[in-house]
């Protein structure tokens, strides 16, 4: 099944372990040396509405999708954070 990118990013990504919908996918990280998917991200949830920022994204490795299918992706993983922190827009635009 070959899916593209916009596809992907339509699909909920669902944690087996404990049920948990962990979000859509929102970016997607490839190795360019060997041109292979190494990772799927998904974005923090929101807090107070995106006012104050988003928690940190999650990043999912290959290795511990289980099954992608037509509406979800089915992931194995601990409830682990990514590293990959986004600027708050807002606030940097409020306070300068």
């Amino acid at each position: 099944m070959n899916c593209r990118f916009k596809e992907l990013c339509c699909k909920q990504v669902i944690n087996v372990r404990n049920g948990a919908c962990l979000g859509n996918v929102c970016d997607v990280e490839v190795d360019t040396k060997c041109a292979q998917v190494v990772a799927l991200v998904v974005y923090g949830k929101l807090k107070c509405f995106g006012l104050l920022g988003r928690e940190d994204d999650i990043v999912i490795p290959w290795s511990n999708i289980n099954v992608i299918g037509e509406d979800t992706i089915l992931v194995s993983c601990e409830p682990c954070r990514g590293k990959i922190r986004r600027k708050n827009k807002f606030l940097e635009w409020l306070f300068g």
